[in-house]
């Protein structure tokens, strides 16, 4: 791995807006990235949370009265939030429906910043600006009822190609890298939505296909692949690797265009060689970079000796954490900076 690609970060870091975040990741981390997003910051930096009330304040969405709240549920046990979910209102057509998810607008504004920032030479002129994108799955298994969850993934999937085309229309394609964040869908592989479809496999596949393609060429493109963080904690503990590598290949299988990156998480405890063994059956696409979310806060012995595993499955790989940063308590970004910086020294 290029000393300049040793590092990836997810997306989201807990500071008060995108200038913080350029300033400080190209200080801390400049010379081992080469992408570098927002950090999600403002109504973003809790995911896609404030995607429900972009639902819940649109005319053609309404409380399910039909549906009992959702219960987000953590892997202890612990309920870390209950949902009322929408649907779409008797009588509207889907098709006739438009989301603003607001992610175009975001992206352009932090677009701004970035470029005085890199042309003030604040910013390596190599970096290209990341920027973050969920995908239909992510709110619609959240925040939108079963009965209307399927067609809600269309609507949303136009609406989510709509601000991909703003942003690939405005920032110049070797200035850009799109990053699919794929979470609902790890959620989906591993059973805990419990009325995921019969069909949840293709349909998952079929969907980040189309995302991946709809970016395009020239354009940076990689998937993000997350068992959830929303008090900074996995949702579901993974047995191993195996349902990411499953995920990997079959992402690779049905998406058209050139895969530039994909990124796995690794839980803190897992030095074991068991986590990591699938990954031999991962059929690793010609120009794709591997990312590897071993690397936690305050634990260099523990991301050393995690390193020293995966190599043992994977030839060549980068580094990065499980998640984004953004639900963390904000006074750990200094050490987690520092963490990113010594494991990329010692790769």
């Amino acid at each position: 791995m290029d000393r300049a690609d040793r590092l990836h970060l997810i997306g989201s870091i807990p500071l008060d807006n995108s200038e913080q975040v350029f300033r400080a990741l190209a200080t801390e981390l400049g010379p081992f990235l080469s992408r570098m997003p927002d950090g999600e910051t403002g109504e973003r930096s809790r995911w896609v949370y404030f995607q429900r009330q972009m639902l819940l304040d649109h005319p053609a969405m309404e409380i399910d009265p039909t549906v009992p709240p959702y219960k987000f549920i953590q892997w202890d046990g612990k309920v870390v939030r209950e949902v009322e979910q929408v649907r779409f209102k008797p009588g509207v057509d889907p098709a006739t429906v438009v989301f603003e998810t607001g992610y175009d607008k975001a992206a352009l504004a932090s677009w701004e910043t970035f470029q005085r920032l890199r042309s003030a030479g604040a910013i390596q002129k190599h970096m290209r600006f990341q920027v973050c994108l969920p995908t239909p799955q992510a709110s619609g298994y959240l925040y939108v009822s079963g009965p209307a969850r399927e067609t809600y993934f269309g609507v949303y999937e136009r609406a989510l190609k709509m601000a991909l085309a703003n942003i690939v229309k405005t920032i110049p394609a070797s200035d850009l890298s799109i990053q699919w964040d794929v979470c609902q869908e790890v959620l989906a592989f591993e059973n805990y939505f419990k009325d995921r479809s019969a069909h949840y496999k293709t349909q998952i596949f079929e969907m980040l296909g189309r995302l991946g393609d709809a970016v395009p060429a020239d354009v940076e493109m990689g998937y993000h692949l997350c068992y959830g963080s929303p008090r900074d904690e996995h949702l579901v503990q993974p047995k191993d690797a195996a349902i990411l590598v499953e995920m990997m290949n079959g992402i690779a299988a049905t998406t058209k265009r050139r895969i530039d990156f994909l990124h796995i998480p690794v839980p803190k405890g897992r030095t074991d060689e068991a986590y990591y063994a699938p990954l031999k059956g991962w059929k690793k696409p010609e120009g794709t970079s591997l990312y590897l979310g071993l690397l936690h806060y305050d634990d260099e012995a523990g991301d050393k000796a995690r390193v020293a595993v995966a190599r043992r499955f994977a030839d060549d790989f980068g580094l990065s954490a499980e998640c984004g940063w953004g639900r963390t308590e904000p006074g750990r970004l200094p050490g987690l900076l520092k963490s990113h910086r010594v494991a990329a020294e010692a790769l």
